[in-house]
């Protein structure tokens, strides 16, 4: 999804950091070997989620929605360096795939991989966060937040990824069966309207909020 013409944004792009070539790799593999590989954060969107993780110098990471590993490894980058990055996906086939790329990195010892359902999982992790990521199931984009807010550090960041759901939260008259878009309007109204967090909404690819608890 574009915001601007192809040209600049590929202006953007080639003035921004460039991609590692371990985060390359692992595009290239899982172009060539995952199903629904578009769903990877990508070059430019890596670097802005390693930047931010870099700010944020986070000592506990929660990431939800691993798919292939990349947002973990970008996010990592930031980590302090006895920090840990606790990531969870519902997908076990991807498991293996994950561990590999991960023990490829400098982060490999501090990456802990969670498989299974997020909601069942977060409330046994004895440990609070100082940034969470959010990149799953949209239909529960705001069971994570109630279930993550409390175990959120004072000052810690959330980030939430697809809120713009390529422009479809616009659009009020949604078919019937699609499930996702008016819950995503819920949650992005929720992060606007909860006084425990400020919230700033960036129109980057598909939309990527960053919300603050005060």
């Amino acid at each position: 999804m574009h915001f601007i013409p192809e040209e600049l944004d590929n202006y953007v792009v080639a003035h921004s950091e460039n991609e590692p070539e371990l985060l390359q790799q692992l595009t290239r593999e899982t172009y060539q070997k995952i199903l629904q590989p578009r769903m990877l954060s990508g070059h430019y969107q890596g670097r802005i989620l390693s930047i931010i993780s870099k700010l944020v110098n986070p000592k506990n990471i929660l990431e939800i929605g691993t798919y292939t590993g990349y947002s973990a490894l970008c996010l990592a980058e930031g980590m302090q360096k006895n920090g840990e990055l606790h990531t969870i996906d519902i997908n076990e086939e991807l498991v293996d795939f994950q561990r590999k790329y991960f023990d490829k990195s400098n982060y490999g010892s501090q990456i802990k991989q969670h498989l299974g359902n997020a909601l069942d999982i977060i409330p046994k992790l004895e440990v609070n966060f100082d940034l969470v990521f959010i990149d799953a199931d949209k239909v529960n984009y705001s069971n994570y937040f109630n279930v993550i807010i409390d175990k959120l550090n004072p000052g810690g960041i959330i980030l939430s990824d697809n809120v713009l759901w390529s422009g479809k939260v616009l659009d009020t008259t949604f078919k019937k069966d699609d499930i996702s878009t008016p819950e995503l309007i819920k949650y992005n109204a929720l992060l606007k309207e909860d006084s425990r967090v400020e919230t700033v909404l960036l129109p980057i690819r598909d939309g990527l909020t960053i919300s603050r608890k005060v």
